[in-house]
């Protein structure tokens, strides 16, 4: 069919579709069914008169040029560097102002004269009000990123080409220009070009984003992204902010995450970071100082999930921009700062914890089992007025019910068989003056809340047996992983108890959900080996992040077993990924430990062992593996030691 034919075709199938007739699946809902609409309602435009490409004159494109001067400078070089990509596949780039006209153009100068004949050259107009649906012109009418690909288009005589647009907006959202790469020759599948328009779409965002860094550079620029490590080189989301932490401008991205992004532009309304990214203005200020990369977490209000951000500093600073930068010493709690890095649920908790860790109110701290209750508890009565007294911790889950009342309460002497001949001060009593901590808190018996209930109210317990109260003065905090609410419907939970330990409610974050995993874990293992229980050693990379990966359903307890199992298992004061148990390995590295054994088969370790006479840390060195992989390889293959079966087991 010559070309003639097909430009005839393609007349037809639009004016068909002018009068409903056509049977094609394009539907006046779909983007180029709204543009072919759009040019013969709105446009008038003829299928049948299709239009010669319109150049400007030079004096008409110099004056588009001036109107966007510097967005030109910075564009320059992301268009250079798209180019260079692209001129062995046969495209060409066009750079358009936002009414279409072509400000820039790149393109093979040997066969310049076929592409400026078909209008992919500089000056000509790619408007939809005259070329009908394009890439460029349906791109800013739709103000969206698409390929307009062969029939695609409105004019018969563009059916040859493909060609793929993204808008650039400026840092209001409006639009700034539009990025284009055009083919004259291309294969005949749509989905072709997915590449070339994602491709499109990246460069056009990396231009928006210079031309904002450009147009704030003298103002602090707050800049964030899902990934730690690449919030620096590459955050996705920008946001210009003043002194106050107010955002005056945001790139596309950034306005994605503003819950009005155009009321700075309708109503003088600009948001606040601190409202955005639930956390106080001081975190913002403190992100260059508080961590040696110099990023922290942020947790959005409205979808929660956690970004990370780095701030980028005016090129001319302002005398204003050097006092709220520095978080005040008096804000540090070296005992609670320490629990955490920058976990943004975490920071919050910790931040409520510092101003009330001097108020005598109940708290109530909420977690998942292992999440480090204890801890936080023993860390705020610590950094509080209280810390030279007791720090009495309770574990009522772990204590008898029949024991329960006596070991808070105390008893006199006589009180019952088998009591003390002098007595003893209850749990209640030996935390006077410093704080009461009762974990596990939902499992206390409903008969002993009661007793607990008027201790909290008067100041004063009974010790079992006694016929006068004792006063006490000590702060209590609570903590439980159970849901108090439905404890109470069902009845085995007291709610005037639950309101009264609830002065506050403290929420700690389970491992797996912690953007500091990292820190937690090099915590908890320092702690471990500054109390004497591990020997000092590191954790190798691969390690750990298998650590990292891991989902932690025990939570920080379990992290702690896991790093002494791997203690007691490495060699050289390193630990390894095998040295670690094999639920921190996931699926992926069983799968590796699995295909080790099926290579390595039961006979050949069997035979080294023996030849060994059972000396594991031999049998690694043959093999060049850590002593925990030939354990797991005899658990895996049935290998038992003679020492505890008396002969050998294989694969039994």
């Amino acid at each position: 069919m010559t070309i003639q034919m097909v430009q005839r075709q393609h007349i037809n199938t639009i004016l068909n579709y002018a009068d409903d007739k056509t049977d094609t699946a394009l539907s006046p809902e779909t983007l180029i069914g709204r543009s072919w609409k759009r040019c013969i309602e709105e446009f008038g435009l003829d299928p049948s008169r299709p239009r010669r490409p319109r150049i400007v004159t030079q004096q008409t494109l110099r004056e588009h040029q001036d109107s966007v001067d510097e967005f030109l400078n910075v564009a320059r070089a992301g268009v250079e560097q798209l180019y260079s990509r692209i001129a062995n596949l046969g495209y060409v780039l066009l750079l358009t102002d936002h009414r279409g006209i072509t400000v820039q153009y790149l393109g093979d100068r040997r066969v310049d004269q076929r592409f400026r004949k078909a209008g992919l050259y500089l000056g000509a107009d790619w408007s939809e009000q005259y070329a009908g649906t394009c890439a460029v012109g349906t791109c800013i009418q739709e103000q969206q990123a698409l390929t307009c690909h062969r029939v695609d288009h409105f004019d018969a005589t563009h059916i040859n080409l493909t060609c793929t647009s993204a808008p650039i907006l400026d840092p209001k959202g409006n639009l700034l220009a539009v990025l284009d790469i055009s083919a004259m020759d291309s294969p005949d599948a749509h989905s072709s070009q997915n590449f070339a328009l994602h491709l499109t779409q990246l460069y056009a965002r990396m231009i928006e984003d210079a031309y904002f860094l450009r147009r704030y550079r003298n103002q602090v620029i707050f800049r964030c992204d899902a990934s730690r490590e690449f919030v620096q080189v590459n955050g996705q989301y920008l946001f210009a902010i003043d002194d106050d932490g107010c955002v005056e401008a945001a790139n596309t991205a950034g306005r994605s995450l503003m819950l009005n992004p155009n009321s700075d532009n309708n109503a003088g309304i600009r948001p606040n970071l601190a409202s955005l990214f639930d956390c106080e203005l001081r975190d913002i200020w403190s992100i260059p100082y508080d961590h040696d990369d110099q990023v922290k977490a942020f947790r959005h209000c409205v979808s929660g999930s956690t970004f990370f951000a780095a701030l980028i500093q005016p090129r001319i600073k302002s005398p204003t921009h050097s006092s709220p930068a520095v978080q005040s010493n008096e804000d540090s709690v070296p005992q609670l700062d320490a629990l955490a890095a920058d976990d943004p649920v975490m920071r919050r908790t910790l931040g409520l914890a510092k101003r009330l860790r001097n108020r005598d109110v109940s708290l109530l701290i909420l977690g998942e089992t292992g999440t480090g209750k204890e801890v936080l508890a023993s860390a705020i009565h610590a950094s509080s007025h209280r810390s030279r007294r007791a720090f009495v911790a309770v574990n009522c889950a772990a204590i008898p019910e029949s024991l329960i009342e006596s070991e808070l309460f105390g008893y006199v002497s006589g009180a019952f068989t088998g009591a003390r001949p002098k007595g003893m001060r209850g749990l209640i009593q030996q935390a006077d003056g410093g704080t009461l901590f009762l974990d596990e808190i939902g499992d206390m018996p409903l008969q002993l809340q009661t007793r607990l209930l008027r201790f909290l109210s008067e100041g004063e317990v009974l010790p079992v047996g006694a016929s006068s109260p004792v006063k006490v003065n000590c702060r209590v905090i609570a903590a439980t992983h159970q849901e108090l609410g439905r404890l109470i419907e069902q009845g085995t939970f007291r709610a005037d108890l639950y309101y009264r330990l609830n002065g506050a409610t403290l929420r700690l974050p389970s491992l797996s959900r912690r953007a500091d995993r990292q820190h937690v874990i090099s915590r908890v293992l320092k702690k471990l080996i500054e109390e004497g229980e591990l020997a000092n050693v590191h954790i190798r990379a691969d390690a750990m992040s298998a650590l990292l990966a891991y989902a932690w359903p025990g939570n920080i307890r379990q992290l702690a077993n896991a790093l002494a199992f791997a203690e007691a298992t490495c060699d050289n004061a390193e630990i390894t990924v095998d040295d670690l148990p094999d639920e921190c390995l996931g699926e992926q590295g069983l799968s590796v430990l699995k295909n080790n054994d099926e290579h390595l088969g039961s006979s050949p370790l069997l035979e080294a062992l023996t030849k060994y006479h059972w000396n594991i840390s031999e049998v690694a060195r043959f093999y060049g593996v850590s002593r925990p992989t030939i354990y797991r390889w005899m658990q895996h293959q049935g290998v038992e030691h003679p020492r505890f079966s008396g002969k050998s087991k294989v694969g039994q």
